[in-house]
This record gives C-alpha cells, structure tokens and sequence, in this order.
C-alpha cells in the first residue's frame, strides 16, 4: 500500500522556539548555580516585547541578562525586537507550596518507601516514547531529514553561505512509503526569512543547491519531487515582528513529527522532576533500546503518572505488530528493566546538569550529546530474544 506521511522542523528564530530556548537558558543557569533547583519558566513573545512567566525555586538569576544574551545568540540583532531594543517584562515567583508537597516526598516515601522513592511526580500525565528502524537514529524520516533541513538553514544563515538569510525558518518534508518502508521524498517545502533585496528565484536556486542537495539524499529525490521553497513569495518580516511566539507551542516538532501519540506536555523551561519532560526523556531511551536489541521494529511507549506518587500509575506498549513478544510481556520487561520513579530516572540519565538550552531546536531525539539518546541497555534486553528461540 502507498502512503505518505508528513513532519515538519522549525529554525531556532522561529518566535516558537526563540521563547523555548530563553526558557531552557533560564533553567541552565539556574542548575549552574543549584542543580537541586525548580523551575517551571515559560515566556510569551510579541512584536518588540518579551515576557517571562513561571515559578522558580532553589536559586536566582538575571533573567532579563539570559533572554537578551540568548536573542543576540540567534541572530536578532535587527528590527524591534533585537536583543538591546526589546522590551522584557517579568513575573516570576516561587513555586506553589502545594505542589511541593508530593514533589519532595512521594506518597511511597512518606509510607516508609526507600531513597528512589524520595521524589513525587512533579504532576499528573501521560508520556510517549517511541522508535524505529527508518534511520540510523532510530526515528521517523520524515522529522530526522525536516530537522536536518532547518538545521542545515541556520548553518547556512550562520557561515555567511547566503548572507541574506535571517534567523526564522520553518521546514516540512512528505516521505512516500511502501507498506512500512520509505522509499522517496515526495515535497520539501522550506520557508526561510530573508533580507530586502534579494530575488525569489535566487532564494529558491540557493536553497535547493546548498541546502536541500546537500541534506536529502539523491536516491530519495526524483524527477517528480515536488519543491515549495518561500511559497508565499516574500519573507522578510520574521520572529517575534512577524508572529507570537511561545513556550511550549511546537511539541510535536519536539518529539516524533507526528508519528506516534504524544501527552501534551512541553519540555521548555521544566526541571527534571518535571515527568513531562523526565518521563518522555525515559520512554524515548527504553524505546531506542529495545528496538537496538531487536525486540520490535517499532515501538511506542505510554508512562503515565499521579502527582505526588513516585511509580507510575500505567504501562502501555504497542509494537504495531512488529514485536518478537506480545506487547503485553514487552511492558512488562519495560517494568522489570528500567526503574521509571522521577528519582531514578534523573539519576539513570544524569538530569541535573545544564544541558537543555541545546534540546530547545532540531528536536529532542535523534541528535547525539544526550543521556536519552545512549543505546547501552542492549546486552541486559537480548536476553529475552533468546528466551523466545
């Protein structure tokens, strides 16, 4: 059966993740200085206008010092909201003691539990991972080439390639698939910022040239690709002049570009006793690892959680029909191999460092650098392969 299915990327100017990337800054700087530190910072951004919301425990930062150093670092340097000329409004107070509660002791701590139990769910939900064999990075193609693409804009933007690009960007790749298996690009569209000046049909020569030759693969693109490079025909009003941005907005450009279910939550600006970010953290780990050891072609993973209670209140596992085991016995490995207590998973992923103003763009799965991303559990889930044969 032929199908196609669709993923967009967003570059870091996007107004989207310009507020993901502020927000993640934040909560660096705020494990710099106490890695037990709490942080729940989201920001909202308008025109020539910032404002910075949310609740922080733990530690004190310059948050107005972050955001304009972090809005140089992307590029706006230009228009009204360049880093010395917006304005940055804030309201940021402590976290609610209520929630405090349940994050500080679980109810299993409380009932006498042990040193992984000391961590409540910092709230309730619901957390997908998930993986597949279509990349070398186990993840969906369509997301990891629209992710490559918007990347691949900024790098351009960046090196001075094509000098006129500016920092907002959005990407979007249609793959076709037989049955289960991709086998050509059907659309690329790109949409880039640019300066005055410059004609459609060099932006549109350019893009294609040194952007989507270079990312694509040849045997991927054919004569009936179809190409959408600045459809509207002008792009010069961008970021947060051209669009509100934020926090949180582009959850699924985050994650798996739509293939799998996701729980709503976003990651931006969220401590690890956040399960919302902890938790998907983990599931995309126990996801990658299983399907590296070859207990199913593809897999997504459900964790949901109560707040206040360190384990999790359901684990659901579904394969597609590709697992060398029943879904049902998967979970269960999944509960026997991989402690998914808040505490346990910050410890196993080494979560309290400064490590999230890096996962604000290009996605949080499939790139290299992350605790996530390690595929180390494959002898310990082979095993069980061999209690099949």
């Amino acid at each position: 059966m032929k199908r196609f299915f669709t993923s967009e990327s967003v570059t870091e100017g996007h107004p989207d993740k310009v507020c993901d990337r502020i927000a993640d800054s934040i909560l660096d700087e705020l494990l710099k200085k106490n890695e037990h530190a709490r942080s729940a910072v989201e920001c909202c951004a308008a025109y020539n206008t910032l404002f910075i919301a949310g609740e922080v425990s733990g530690a004190e930062v310059d948050y107005e010092k972050i955001a304009r150093s972090v809005i140089r670092e992307i590029g706006y340097d230009f228009g009204d909201f360049a880093y010395d000329k917006c304005r940055i409004l804030q309201l940021v107070h402590g976290q609610s003691a209520d929630i405090a509660l349940g994050v500080d002791a679980s109810q299993e701590k409380k009932a006498g539990g042990g040193e992984q139990d000391e961590l409540g769910a910092g709230d309730q939900g619901l957390m997908f991972g998930y993986a597949c064999r279509e990349t070398e990075e186990l993840m969906p193609l369509p997301v990891m080439l629209a992710h490559k693409l918007a990347e691949g804009l900024t790098a351009l933007r960046k090196s001075g390639k094509l000098p006129y690009l500016r920092p907002d960007g959005k990407t979007q790749v249609t793959v076709e698939y037989e049955g289960n298996r991709p086998v050509r690009v059907d659309t690329v569209v790109v949409s880039t910022q640019h300066s005055e000046g410059v004609g459609q049909e060099q932006i549109a020569e350019d893009i294609k040239k040194y952007l989507v030759n270079e990312v694509v693969p040849a045997r991927l693109l054919d004569e009936n690709t179809k190409y959408f490079i600045n459809p509207t025909g002008k792009f010069v009003i961008g970021g947060p002049e051209g669009d509100s941005g934020l926090t949180g907005r582009k959850i699924v450009v985050d994650t798996y570009g739509g293939r799998c279910a996701h729980g709503g939550g976003s990651f931006a600006g969220k401590d690890p006793t956040k399960v919302d970010r902890s938790a998907t953290y983990m599931a995309r780990y126990i996801c990658k690892n299983m399907v590296a050891a070859g207990l199913a072609d593809e897999m997504e993973l459900q964790v949901a959680y109560a707040i206040g209670v360190a384990h999790p209140v359901s684990v659901f596992v579904n394969t597609y029909g590709t697992g060398k085991l029943p879904d049902d016995e998967l979970a269960g490995i999944v509960q026997k191999e991989f402690d998914l207590r808040p505490s346990a998973i910050i410890s196993a992923l080494n979560l309290r460092r400064p490590v999230y103003a890096a996962t604000s763009a290009y996605g949080h799965f499939g790139r290299k650098g992350f605790p996530w991303e390690e595929i180390d559990r494959v002898r310990d889930l082979e095993r069980y392969l061999k209690e099949v044969k």
